[in-house]
């Protein structure tokens, strides 16, 4: 087993986190970096604090959603999780089941 399989194992027996809720993240830091999805022409202020995401934990986020923008959602645990603050992993912790919450307050924009 190589060393990188051994320390998503870890991560996810820990934080009893599974790759759905870190995909999950991947995408709802996607949208607080972008909002508009990449669409040009749009902006949106977003006051996140009101979607319960603090103000650091979502500076956090929108620094992992702009350095994935256009990537899978499916990243290895272990570099998401390296590059979330400690107040970051306790929020993602917490709210772990709700995160798809906020990608469908976020539709995309070429459903009807």
């Amino acid at each position: 087993m190589s060393q990188e399989h051994n320390e998503s194992l870890q991560i996810q027996e820990i934080t009893k986190l599974k790759p759905k809720h870190f995909a999950d993240l991947v995408r709802s830091a996607q949208l607080v970096f972008d909002p508009t999805a990449g669409v040009s022409g749009r902006h949106i202020t977003v006051n996140w604090e009101q979607f319960g995401i603090p103000h650091d934990v979502a500076d956090n986020l929108k620094s992992l959603g702009q350095q994935y923008q256009y990537a899978s959602p499916h990243i290895p645990v272990e570099d998401i999780w390296s590059k979330l603050t400690p107040e970051t992993r306790i929020w993602f912790v917490e709210n772990k089941d709700r995160l798809w919450q906020l990608e469908e307050a976020f539709p995309a924009l070429d459903e009807d």
